[in-house]
């Protein structure tokens, strides 16, 4: 004896929880916390490719990462926040490469390198939060029905 589908199911149509249910899946998920990133999930981390984070490798010393038995890079968290920091003095600072290794040479002979990056990172927290709330009170503020005439 076989059980008739639901209304809808042969069509594939689905009801709205469903679909809102499945675009909150489909948010980006924290990567675990671990000891050992691969260059793919650092590169998911902080939102940039592959050979970006090589390059940046040959031009700032501070960032090298060991490589496991197989040859492949692998980043710790320290690692990470390097990137981070370097990211900022590039991308948001406009620093050049040349200025942005003197700027961290600098701090890191200065002993400041490791607050500055705390204080670049937590920065950006404050804001990826600002944003995240922005975007929860926009989903959750009622929208003024229309009048129907």
């Amino acid at each position: 004896m076989s059980e008739k589908p639901e209304a809808g199911a042969e069509t594939g149509a689905r009801a709205p929880h469903e679909v809102e249910a499945e675009s909150v899946q489909r948010l980006p998920r924290p990567v675990a916390q671990k000891e050992y990133y691969s260059i793919s999930e650092v590169c998911d981390l902080v939102g940039l490719r592959p050979h970006v984070l090589r390059y940046w490798e040959t031009q700032f010393p501070l960032l090298s990462p060991s490589k496991n038995r197989s040859g492949n890079r692998v980043y710790q968290r320290k690692e990470i926040k390097l990137i981070l920091f370097v990211k900022h003095l590039l991308y948001e600072e406009k620093f050049t490469v040349e200025g942005a290794k003197q700027k961290m040479e600098q701090l890191r002979k200065g002993g400041e390198l490791l607050v500055e990056t705390k204080k670049v990172l937590d920065k950006q927290m404050v804001g990826l939060l600002r944003a995240e709330m922005q975007h929860l009170t926009e989903l959750l503020t009622p929208t003024k029905a229309i009048p129907q005439q």
